[in-house]
């Protein structure tokens, strides 16, 4: 019943726009009445919060998920940094209409710890790998952040707005991006 609920009430949310999501319509959608779903989220900003927090949960896994299977990451091999740039691409784009909704309709008080969260988790994984990787000088941790905010940022403009910049010529960006951060001495 509950996966049910969020199922539809994630559906609604997308469809709907925030500003028109209500418990109503997602009780309609989920096919159950408006007393069941309250035994289960006493109001709309129960449910948002339970789709948000699920929607983060899928991202950050998907792209630890690729920064795991990627080996240790070496800023200076295309591949690996390419690699791990597509997975978050695609990650965004498998709901982007959620993520439209999140970024551009949601009060930012109503996502931002959930957008926090997901980018210390990513950012963390990515500074142990970057100190596995080899590079000694600077700070790890300073160079996962730069690399996450400015991939993260851009990805998420680029699914939204379609730009006439190919995935190719993105993923070539976030590449140079990248290798900046090579072995310094």
């Amino acid at each position: 019943m509950v996966e049910r609920i969020v199922e539809a009430a994630r559906v609604v949310l997308v469809r709907d726009g925030y500003d028109s999501f209500t418990t109503n319509r997602v009780a309609d959608e989920a096919r159950v009445s408006p007393g069941s779903l309250y035994q289960y989220f006493p109001d709309k900003s129960a449910l948002v919060t339970e789709v948000m927090d699920r929607w983060s949960a899928e991202i950050s896994d998907r792209v630890a998920a690729s920064l795991a299977g990627a080996g240790p990451v070496d800023v200076q091999n295309p591949g690996t940094v390419r690699s791990i740039a597509d997975a978050l691409l695609t990650a965004l784009e498998v709901d982007a209409g959620l993520l439209r909704i999140v970024w551009e309709e949601l009060p930012a008080v109503r996502h931002r710890a959930a957008q926090h969260a997901l980018e210390l988790r990513v950012r963390e994984l990515l500074a142990v790998y970057l100190s596995a990787s080899g590079v000694t000088a600077g700070d790890p941790a300073a160079r996962a952040w730069v690399i996450v905010m400015a991939v993260e940022n851009v990805a998420v403009r680029w699914v939204l707005d379609q730009p006439r910049i190919t995935r190719e010529a993105l993923l070539d960006e976030f590449t140079a991006l990248a290798g900046g951060y090579g072995p310094r001495g």
